[in-house]
């Protein structure tokens, strides 16, 4: 029941509406902003992580100038000694050159977090009335656009030098879109991780303990068939080497279906199983 009380003295006594009347003058005022949409809040910390990207043009080294060396390096040191022109590993190396510089740069999406998470910032997330994952999707997003460019810059040069793709722009921009979809589900490991680990320190150490015999124990710089029997055998398992001759096909021409639908299985697997671990242990910190 409200009560009503009074306040000063003398004729400056003026009412003052306690309990029941203080909060029918609340509901009597502005209304509530409706809550955002799932999207909306994905898109507005999509916007957050590209405004980072903004005040630090530095980030962009590694999807810029890092792609540009490794084509540069690898084509010219071993073109000739691996395929006995520079052109004809040219065509073979640009995929793979494409998707190692991709998937190498996903671990920066946990480093991300993880730097957010010793700032104090995840405090001030977790209290807004939003969409629980789309500070994630934020990141991830925000990321694709990095992706994006390292497959453009890859492209331009080895355009440059001669790459010419057999699938033609078609072709060229189904593998990159493939790609940039298979980094951002490769992604989620590295965000929960950093959920995980104690330091950003640690959340790069980890990721670069698995990135790299990824990377260099696949099809990316040389055809498995080369390599001992033993070591094909890690190979052909490795995720990375199904990623790279699905990309290859596209921008060759000659797409393989088994090769795009394990693509596919895999981005949805990454997504079930580290996007849901991702948000349990986003839930309990």
């Amino acid at each position: 029941m409200s009560t009503v009380t009074e306040t000063g003295t003398g004729d400056a006594a003026q009412p003052v509406a306690t309990g029941e009347a203080f909060h029918a003058a609340l509901d009597g005022g502005p209304a509530r902003p409706p809550r955002p949409s799932a999207a909306a809040a994905s898109l507005a910390f999509t916007w957050r992580a590209m405004l980072k990207i903004k005040h630090v043009p530095e980030q962009l080294f590694d999807v810029t100038a890092f792609p540009v060396l490794m084509t540069l390096m690898f084509t010219y040191l071993f073109g000739g000694a691996l395929a006995g022109s520079t052109a004809e590993y040219l065509d073979y190396l640009l995929p793979g050159i494409m998707a190692m510089s991709v998937v190498m740069t996903t671990m920066y999406t946990g480093v991300s977090v993880k730097t957010d998470m010793e700032k104090g910032v995840f405090d001030r997330f977790r209290t807004l009335p939003i969409w629980r994952p789309s500070v994630m999707v934020g990141y991830l997003l925000g990321d694709a656009f990095r992706y994006a460019m390292a497959c453009v810059v890859i492209l331009t040069v080895g355009l440059v030098l001669g790459y010419r793709p057999g699938g033609g722009a078609a072709g060229a921009l189904a593998g990159m879109g493939l790609l940039i979809l298979f980094a951002f589900a490769f992604s989620w490991l590295w965000t929960y991780l950093a959920l995980l680990l104690r330091s950003e320190k640690s959340v790069m150490g980890v990721s670069m303990m698995l990135l790299f015999p990824l990377s260099f124990l696949s099809n990316i710089l040389v055809d498995p068939a080369t390599m001992p029997g033993w070591l094909q055998g890690f190979v052909d398992v490795n995720p990375v080497t199904r990623v790279v001759a699905a990309v290859r096909g596209l921008m060759g021409g000659e797409p393989v279906a088994g090769d795009l639908l394990w693509v596919a299985v895999a981005c949805a697997l990454l997504v079930g199983v580290f996007g849901t671990l991702t948000m349990r242990a986003y839930n309990r910190k």
